[in-house]
């Protein structure tokens, strides 16, 4: 009898661990859901660019000297005109005291040579109504005239003497006045590598500085060639030049993350690809009254795509398998996956061509070990609310 109760005692207290142990079912989990919406989205294509100036000017010597003085500073706003460098004039100013004594040498010879052909054209007129009266003979006219003539070449030399007596003068004040190397527009002056005592010339390679007029600004941008095309086939237009024309306004992002104030228009395009980077490149125009932008400055375009009552669902509610993009829906309280077509990503929704409808409920979040057939307790929130609530991560 004993051994009987052990028997049953063991008995009981296994099945009262198996009662124990028995798995119990999980009931539906609690999931966030929004409902496919309509929305105009303006979305943004970015490309990296470079500022210049309209006119970029290098600023180069015409004569060799040695720079004396420095009259401007880097980044210093000039007119032009305006002096910028001073080179040393002492051999010049020599030279031209030496043409200046020239000048007058040929002018003395000149007069000399006036006074010669004034004598012998006396002398012709005084033998001429004597030849006439038969009183000497014509030899002695003859001689007087070529006298004459020889005079007049003899001046006409002097003349030519001093012209280029004048000319010599004339080129070594341009000289003097190419020491002082001036502004060749107004504009904002660049990097000055070269300081006082520097030999300088026409011939090197490094100019002296430049100047850029900032006044406007170009941003210059690049397409490869499948954005090319596809910009080739959205644009409306039959030429390149109606395509500028209706191309919209576009945003210069700086350096720092935040918006130029003023928009820019795409002013040109490079008529062919570049075959060394297999790019086309882009001209835009910014107004830069306020001369925030400089020469050589970097920011990204932002080229803007507008999207008219297209569906949306948050960025959260994607996933992923083999290049191919799904969303829960969710169908009488259960999930199903269903494959989208994705146009377009932007503030944290994705643009969605096809696979959803307007009004169905998706799963918002969360759906990292979700399965299909999966029930679920949908709990409604604001798309809005979930896509702003996102922050991005860098």
């Amino acid at each position: 009898m004993n051994n009987k109760l052990v028997i049953l005692s063991i008995a009981a207290f296994s099945l009262t661990a198996c009662k124990k142990e028995a798995p119990k079912q999980d009931g539906a989990k609690p999931y966030p859901v929004v409902s496919v919406e309509s929305k105009n989205i303006v979305g943004y294509q970015t490309f990296p660019a470079t500022i210049q100036g309209r006119v970029n000017n290098d600023v180069r010597a015409k004569i060799q000297g040695y720079i004396t003085e420095l009259l401007v500073d880097e980044g210093q706003y000039v007119t032009k005109g305006q002096p910028l460098f001073r080179l040393e004039t002492n051999i010049l100013n020599e030279n031209a005291a030496a043409s200046k004594a020239g000048i007058g040498a040929a002018e003395s010879s000149v007069a000399a040579a006036q006074a010669s052909v004034n004598a012998a054209q006396v002398e012709v007129n005084k033998l001429k109504p004597l030849v006439q009266k038969n009183i000497i003979s014509n030899v002695q006219l003859q001689t007087a005239q070529a006298n004459l003539a020889q005079a007049q070449a003899q001046l006409q030399q002097a003349i030519a003497a001093k012209r280029q007596a004048v000319a010599n003068y004339k080129g070594v004040e341009a000289n003097i006045e190419y020491s002082i190397i001036r502004a060749p527009i107004s504009g904002v002056v660049g990097k000055l590598p070269l300081k006082v005592g520097s030999l300088v010339g026409p011939s090197d390679q490094t100019p002296l500085t430049t100047i850029s007029d900032t006044s406007q600004v170009f941003a210059y941008f690049a397409m490869n060639e499948k954005e090319y095309f596809d910009f080739l086939e959205k644009v409306p237009g039959s030429s390149m030049p109606e395509k500028i024309k209706n191309l919209p306004m576009v945003e210069l992002q700086l350096a720092n993350g935040s918006l130029y104030p003023e928009k820019g228009k795409i002013e040109a395009i490079t008529g062919q690809i570049d075959p060394t980077t297999g790019t086309i490149q882009f001209r835009v125009g910014f107004t830069n009254a306020q001369k925030l932008l400089s020469n050589g400055n970097s920011g990204t375009i932002r080229f803007p795509q507008r999207y008219d009552n297209v569906l949306v669902v948050p960025e959260s509610a994607t996933y992923e398998q083999q290049g191919i993009v799904y969303v829960y829906k969710v169908e009488k309280d259960t999930a199903k996956n269903v494959v989208i077509d994705v146009i377009d990503r932007i503030d944290n929704m994705a643009l969605v061509k096809s696979g959803v409808n307007k009004g169905e409920t998706v799963i918002a979040a969360g759906i990292g070990g979700l399965k299909p057939g999966t029930a679920v307790k949908p709990k409604p929130i604001k798309m809005d609310s979930l896509v702003q609530s996102i922050k991005p991560k860098f």
